[in-house]
């Protein structure tokens, strides 16, 4: 594995170690150079770097040739790149070819992917349809699908565990899988009526709030070019234009971070930021119909806090709205002007970790923003934009002011590592969860292997800012919720085990299969011991966070029906403790929605006959 060429994922710290030129500029990573093929060096044009032919060679009808960069190879590098060549072989085969002359078309790090479970080419293959459709919005897009996605039908969520053996014997009656969707589909519609007289006498606290707290979440608002965005959303009285919107929304967001979670608040008192939201909702549908970068930062700020108000469906509509901007974008480079290319990045990979947070849990459709992955590049530094001149910039004196106190606020680590994070966890999904998996004990180990590989590579690439302690206390909200991703990760990886030691008892007498085991169940009580530590994470991850703990809960619960399983726990009354503590922490988000509502129930009543079932063992013991 050490050989393959790294891809996103693996390049966060080499890339975070580089500096840019500019001294006087938050050092981030520096884009990677497009490898360009022999026709375009000829013709001295720029080259798209697509495979198997980038888009000059394409409307040439030309062969298309890249010369990779020299790289000293050692045999088992010669093994690893013939063995990507016969997949490349094989995948070029199984399309057609209007979809091998794609721009989007298979290349060497998607073909990459496929050999990064350890070599095991049965599992990797049986998942590969011969013919790739995409479902969802972006129909036209085509490309063989990549195992950093999350899959189209996959066993990943929590009622998914309502079916195993001895947890379903916790559940009074079957539950369909989909039924958190048709939940949240039911729900009552959300009415917002604009404030008449909108009060932004805060509004700087806000902004400031937005920057210090908030941004680092996101990383989709310029500190740079912010007190342009206010100083026109001022001149229209927050009444029209995509500025007045971003403006709206970053208040609204600002403001809600100061209040803590969503769950703490009474019922009848109003959300934090909800005036400028509903103010920026009115101006919404206008924004929503123009194709641009500032709009799809509209609708990605948008989704931020319909997230924040526990409203899954409405920020996945919103969401599937930016995506469509960003395909119609991304779908030709000279679409998007350089000033706004570093934002369109970071609206592009927004979009894509909202898509894929809700596709873990909920069984929507997939809107083709994931078939640009490969060509995105990663988040860079914001660069001052060539139309913002000093005068402009001092014209405001309040403006002025929030340009010194939020320089450098613009923080990427965190930003960085949630995107190595959330693909590997798609991976997980892809290689474990596809519906009707064949997966053996056998087949499973190298896989699940690999990829607690790639989860530790992903951890010890962390810069120190973010880089949390896997044992003790986190000294930032930004390094909890890593944690708990971490962790989550590691628990999804390890959690077939689990189920095959549901199904037979005797399946833990292999040693192997014993640890990783005890690896999945460690890895789960490091989400649940600490369960309010949940709620530092509350802007980005309230609704996310609670179907994870359901997961947990309900593992543990099994775990805990099952001798040999039981024999890895804790002490009885110290689960007995972190499960009652589950119980009321996902209870106080029961009045948020229909779909956490339901799991409140989920746990509490799978509780209650477990301890009846413990009960009647003991008797009977």
């Amino acid at each position: 594995m050490s050989s393959q060429e790294p891809d996103n994922d693996a390049t966060l710290d080499s890339s975070l170690a580089r500096k840019r030129n500019n001294s006087e500029a938050t050092e981030y990573p520096r884009r990677r150079a497009t490898i360009a093929c022999q026709i375009c060096r000829l013709r001295k044009t720029r080259c798209n770097g697509a495979r198997p032919r980038c888009q000059l060679c394409v409307d040439l009808d030309a062969d298309c040739v890249y010369r990779e960069p020299g790289i000293k190879l050692d045999a088992g590098d010669k093994l690893i790149i013939e063995k990507l060549n016969r997949i490349e072989v094989l995948l070029q085969s199984k399309f057609s070819d209007p979809i091998s002359q794609s721009p989007l078309s298979s290349n060497s790090s998607t073909a990459a992917n496929l050999v990064q479970i350890g070599g095991d080419d049965v599992v990797s293959f049986a998942n590969i349809p011969t013919r790739t459709i995409a479902v969802g919005l972006g129909s036209w897009a085509n490309p063989p699908t990549s195992i950093s996605t999350m899959p189209r039908v996959h066993t990943t969520p929590a009622l998914h565990l309502l079916q195993w053996p001895l947890i379903r014997e916790l559940v009074a009656v079957p539950y369909d899988p989909h039924t958190l969707l048709q939940l949240e589909m039911a729900r009552e519609p959300l009415r917002l009526e604009p404030p008449v007289n909108l009060d932004v006498s805060n509004a700087l606290t806000h902004a400031q709030l937005f920057f210090e707290r908030v941004n680092v979440w996101y990383a989709c608002v310029n500190p740079l070019t912010w007190p342009r965005y206010y100083k026109k959303a001022l001149s229209l009285d927050f009444e029209g234009g995509p500025e007045s919107c971003v403006v709206l929304l970053v208040l609204a967001l600002g403001s809600a971070s100061q209040s803590g979670s969503i769950s703490c608040l009474s019922a009848d008192e109003e959300l934090p930021g909800l005036p400028y939201f509903a103010a920026a909702w009115a101006l919404l549908p206008a924004v929503m119909t123009r194709n641009s970068v500032l709009a799809a930062q509209c609708v990605i700020l948008a989704s931020a806090y319909l997230f924040y108000m526990v409203r899954p469906l409405e920020a996945w509509t919103l969401l599937s709205n930016a995506s469509m901007k960003l395909q119609l974008l991304l779908g030709n480079p000279s679409r998007v002007p350089g000033q706004w290319k570093e934002l369109s990045t970071r609206v592009y990979w927004n979009t894509l970790l909202f898509e894929s947070d809700l596709l873990a849990e909920l069984d929507l459709p997939h809107s083709g923003i994931v078939h640009f992955e490969e060509l995105v590049d990663l988040p860079g530094g914001f660069e001052l934009e060539d139309e913002e001149d000093e005068e402009d910039e001092g014209s405001i004196q309040l403006g002025e002011k929030i340009v010194d106190v939020m320089i450098g606020q613009d923080e990427l680590w965190y930003f960085l590592a949630e995107i190595a994070l959330r693909r590997l966890l798609n991976r997980v999904s892809h290689m474990i969860y596809q519906k009707d998996s064949i997966l053996t004990l056998a087949s499973l180990g190298p896989i699940a292997s690999e990829l607690d590989f790639q989860l530790s590579q992903w951890y010890e690439s962390l810069p120190q800012p973010v880089r949390f302690p896997l044992g003790g206390p986190t000294s930032s909200p930004i390094q909890t919720v890593l944690r708990l991703r971490y962790f989550a990760c590691r628990t999804i990886i390890y959690r077939p085990y689990i189920l095959a030691v549901f199904q037979n008892e005797y399946a833990c007498g292999d040693p192997t299969v014993k640890d990783c085991c005890l690896r999945c169940l460690e890895a789960t009580l490091n989400q649940l011991e600490h369960i309010s530590r949940h709620r530092e994470g509350h802007l980005p991850y309230l609704w996310q966070g609670a179907l994870s703990m359901v997961s947990q809960a309900l593992l543990i619960m099994g775990a805990t029906m099952s001798p040999t399983l039981s024999s890895l726990l804790p002490p009885a009354t110290q689960l007995d403790g972190i499960i009652s503590n589950v119980i009321t922490e996902v209870g106080r988000y029961a009045r948020l929605a229909p779909s956490l509502k339901l799991s409140a129930e989920i746990i509490r009543d799978a509780e209650k006959r477990r301890q009846m079932s413990l009960a009647s063992a003991a008797r009977r013991g």
